[in-house]
């Protein structure tokens, strides 16, 4: 990358700091230089630091004139980023900075993501510890790794040697939205083994497809259906007609990612194609008017072949029942925040081999609520003589009734700019559940400049609001 592609922007130190940040590759499972280059700052400015075994880096600023004996705030934000190009962009991110310019409105890179989420709140933490006439207390700058891919830096960080308890995450995407709570979540599978045997018979493909699909956080309360979950109804409309056999099964793609589509391919015996899609006509006219899914498809198709390696009737039966017993949606709204959903969870990825494979993503901003829904999948598990695994777990950010931070902030902004900020809470993860864990009584924010369209190369930072946010961030620090 060539330099001061940047210069003159204001505020200056930031995009400095941001473009030298952007000229290393950091995606996540690739933070090792950056990592060092926050500890090569670190020992330029004289000022403590811990950089751990993961990578992550505690920076540790002093108070500056007549602020030094007041409490820390902590500054956190994630050093790694998701890493996508255009099929022709030639950069190798693995190796290779970033080709970032702006057109004076939004900073942007060529043919990749910026990495604005999360490299801004790093150059901010940087620019605040390395100008000694900001007014702030003390500082400690918290830089995780791996936060895209599992929030992995922040569950194994150690923090036992920070003092402060109120904190600033600056790992939000929209300038004066203040978020304060935030789902906690897992990743949840139910296995069901599978007998296969021989089955000779006309041989059909089920598919379920133009869906919309969507974030199974912050889009699972819209009225969007799930392809699995329709697939277990046509299945099951069928079954009642004649005897099904499946042979193979795939829908959705991710834990996170509302299905859009799914296809079953299945030994038909006895039914002709015309029967099977009047059952799917019907249910694609059902799932258009019951959700907002104007281009569903539900159809079944011949296929050229005469039988298969497919599961016995009663396996099948057994696989069509979990896929419609299975639980998936809202399952709770908060009682504290009016229209937040409090525990969900995204039947994601259906899939078919030598088991049955169902994978959910549940979230709940209630922890105990998260905990029983996940035993309510154990239990289902059971109850179909499956088994049961989990892993990613990470805790929710529970809201804080009585903050000072938060209303500080809220009077800060409505003082600085005029109008009130909005605050909210997310169904969505974000690194201050884990934080929260460790530091007890932790109060905090999640704040940030505009960005638009993050984890795709289309990702762009605005100018002007980086430098309110800056601004913003350097009242509050005063405040406190």
């Amino acid at each position: 990358m060539n330099a001061v592609r940047l210069a003159g922007l204001e505020p200056a130190s930031v995009f400095s700091y941001f473009e030298k940040l952007c000229s290393i590759p950091h995606g996540s499972g690739n933070t090792k230089a950056i990592s060092d280059y926050l500890v090569s700052f670190a020992k330029a400015q004289g000022i403590s630091y811990i950089q751990d075994d993961l990578n992550n880096v505690i920076l540790f600023g002093e108070g500056t004139c007549g602020y030094e004996d007041h409490p820390p705030v902590i500054i956190q934000g994630h050093m790694d980023m998701v890493c996508e190009k255009d099929d022709d962009c030639p950069i190798d991110m693995q190796t290779q900075g970033l080709d970032i310019t702006h057109d004076g409105e939004y900073v942007f890179a060529k043919g990749t993501t910026l990495g604005a989420d999360n490299g801004i709140a790093v150059a901010y933490g940087l620019a605040l510890l390395a100008d000694k006439t900001i007014p702030h207390p003390p500082i400690e700058m918290v830089v995780t790794v791996d936060e895209e891919t599992g929030m992995f830096g922040a569950a194994g960080i150690d923090l036992s040697m920070l003092k402060g308890r109120t904190m600033l995450n600056i790992d939000s995407e929209d300038e004066g939205v203040f978020t304060v709570s935030c789902a906690g979540g897992a990743k949840a599978t139910i296995h069901l083994p599978v007998q296969r045997r021989p089955v000779y018979g006309p041989c059909v493909r089920l598919t379920v497809e133009g869906l919309q699909g969507g974030h199974s956080g912050v889009e699972i309360h819209k009225k969007r259906a799930n392809a699995n979950k329709v697939m277990g109804q046509f299945l099951s409309r069928i079954q009642k007609l004649m005897p099904v056999c499946i042979t193979q099964l795939s829908g959705g793609a991710k834990d996170n990612a509302i299905p859009r589509s799914c296809q079953v391919t299945m030994v038909a015996l006895g039914m002709y194609i015309d029967r099977i899609n009047g059952v799917a006509e019907q249910l694609q006219k059902e799932i258009r008017e019951q959700y907002d899914e104007p281009e569903a498809v539900v159809r079944g198709d011949d296929v050229d072949a005469l039988g298969g390696n497919a599961l016995t009737t009663e396996c099948s039966s057994k696989v069509i029942a979990l896929l419609n017993a299975a639980p998936n949606g809202v399952q709770a709204w908060s009682k504290d925040i009016d229209g937040l959903v409090q525990t969900s969870l995204n039947l994601g990825i259906a899939s078919l081999d030598e088991e049955l494979r169902l994978t959910f993503a549940v979230r709940s901003s209630v922890n105990q609520e998260k905990k029983d829904l996940l035993e309510k999948l154990n239990e289902l598990a059971a109850f179909y003589d499956g088994t049961y695994t989990q892993m990613g777990d990470y805790p929710a950010w529970e809201f804080k009734k009585d903050s000072h931070l938060r209303d500080t902030m809220v009077r800060v902004y409505q003082d600085m700019f005029g109008k009130e900020a909005q605050v909210v809470a997310i169904h969505a993860g974000l690194e201050c559940g884990l934080l929260s864990e460790k530091l007890p009584g932790l109060d905090c924010v999640s704040i940030g400049p505009d960005m638009k369209d993050i984890h795709t190369s289309r990702e762009k930072l605005s100018i002007p609001s980086t430098a309110r946010t800056w601004e913003f961030i350097k009242e509050i620090l005063k405040q406190l």
